[in-house]
């Protein structure tokens, strides 16, 4: 074999992109519950969310990553009519900033089409009118065109603006946790 044979060759495997894995996901709302935690002094206030629409895309080979997750900021509740009005009035402010939104951008680890997999999510979270960097942990299980995530974070709310609903009778944590339990489906 010429040395200028050899060459190309070389050139040509090692200059070729890797071929792109791009998966797109329709994630369906009523498939997803989205469930949320904060903490005070004397137990632990548990609500939800409900999710408007999603639909995500990564490419595992490149780390790319985009779409929206889109939550109905109004939709919040826990239980308790008087704390979700508070909520809703002081600290999301709904009726002014109505959706929390993710956009993400890349994604760290390799979504296995089957099985189980263990990524990291990164992207932008809009609320309250502010947009903060983000990283969610997910956990998610493929078979059959079909995806299951499990996905964790937490909103620092506090620190990115939103009022501390503590009084001189109860204090909260000034974070809250959240997770979400979501099923889509590959397109």
């Amino acid at each position: 074999m010429k040395f200028t044979t050899l060459l190309t060759l070389v050139f040509l495997f090692t200059a070729a992109p890797a071929r792109a894995q791009r998966v797109d996901l329709e994630i369906d709302p009523a498939a997803t519950t989205i469930n949320w935690t904060l903490g005070d002094v004397l137990h632990v206030v548990h609500g939800t969310f409900l999710l408007q629409r999603g639909e995500l895309w990564f490419d595992s080979a490149t780390g790319k990553a985009g779409g929206l997750m889109v939550v109905n900021a109004a939709s919040g509740e826990s239980g308790n009519g008087a704390r979700d009005g508070r909520m809703q009035k002081s600290v999301l402010e709904s009726a002014r900033y109505p959706e929390v939104i993710f956009a993400p951008d890349h994604i760290e680890g390799t979504v296995a089409l089957t099985g189980d997999s263990d990524v990291r999510l990164h992207g932008t979270f809009t609320i309250h009118g502010g947009t903060h960097e983000m990283t969610m942990n997910v956990k998610t299980h493929a078979e059959a065109r079909k995806l299951t995530a499990a996905i964790s974070f937490t909103v620092p709310y506090v620190k990115w603006g939103m009022k501390d609903p503590s009084n001189f009778l109860l204090k909260v944590k000034d974070f809250v946790e959240v997770g979400i339990q979501t099923t889509a489906q590959v397109k």
